[in-house]
């Protein structure tokens, strides 16, 4: 069956939010998330890390989550996952691209998750895209290439036809797609969240991650040399020398 529109989600209005009764949608992520079992189809390539968190101003006005409630208070069950959008498991750490991590809380009311990226913006506006977005970066089926890369056409064709991506470009062609370190790179939550606190009374709002050691990242030929890449590392080496 043809449908009218492949390219939006159904929603409640211009700007309202996405219907459930979308079955076009549902159908599509679910086709999705089947692809490649049983590695990821995006993110497949990370780390983990064991940490604790310290609320150091009371959030309580906002909303009645219990760690986000008294300041100084220490929650120490909590894990991150770091990431690579693009890549297998088997891909170099050091790629250019965006970085995602997903951080779970595990409190006395259950657990909590927050997703985000190193970019402060995202490729697409409309979850519909998704799933476009992520073929178009995949590597050519016939010969997996290019791995952790946009180096092809399809990539480039999807940014063509979907000019909302044009920012998300300008950040993954900035200094900040090669982070040195897991410490050292920002994030930004993927979705606007909503808070309630315990009058009933909501409000919307975005996570942002500063790094304390601040923002620093490898330039190309560093990344290149820690990836193994020393054919590529002597051709810009010589290209900069002249």
């Amino acid at each position: 069956m043809k449908i009218s529109n492949d390219e939006n989600t159904l929603k409640a209005g211009d700007r309202g939010p996405a219907l459930m009764e979308d079955f076009h949608f549902i159908e599509k992520q679910m086709n999705f998330d089947q692809e490649r079992i049983p590695e990821r189809v995006v993110q497949a390539r990370g780390f983990g890390a064991h940490g604790e968190f310290e609320l150091y101003k009371s959030m309580k006005q906002y909303t009645k989550a219990c760690f986000y409630k008294n300041q100084g208070q220490r929650h120490p069950y909590l894990f991150v996952r770091f990431s690579k959008l693009q890549g297998n498991k088997g891909s170099s750490d050091t790629t250019l691209g965006p970085r995602g991590f997903s951080t779970k809380f595990y409190t006395a009311e259950g657990s909590y998750d927050l997703v985000a990226l190193s970019f402060p913006v995202f490729i697409l506006n409309d979850a519909f895209k998704l799933a476009d977005a992520i073929h178009a970066l995949n590597p050519e089926p016939h010969n997996d290439i290019p791995q952790a890369s946009a180096a092809h056409d399809n990539f480039w064709d999807f940014v063509a036809n979907n000019q909302a991506s044009v920012h998300f470009i300008m950040w993954t062609m900035s200094d900040r797609p090669a982070p040195r370190s897991w410490r050292m790179m920002e994030g930004d939550s993927i979705n606007t969240f909503q808070f309630v606190n315990k009058n009933g009374k909501a409000i919307f709002v975005r996570f942002h991650w500063k790094p304390d050691l601040g923002v620093h990242s490898l330039l190309m030929e560093k990344a290149l040399t820690i990836g193994g890449n020393s054919i590529l590392c002597k051709h810009f080496t010589f290209n900069s020398e002249n």
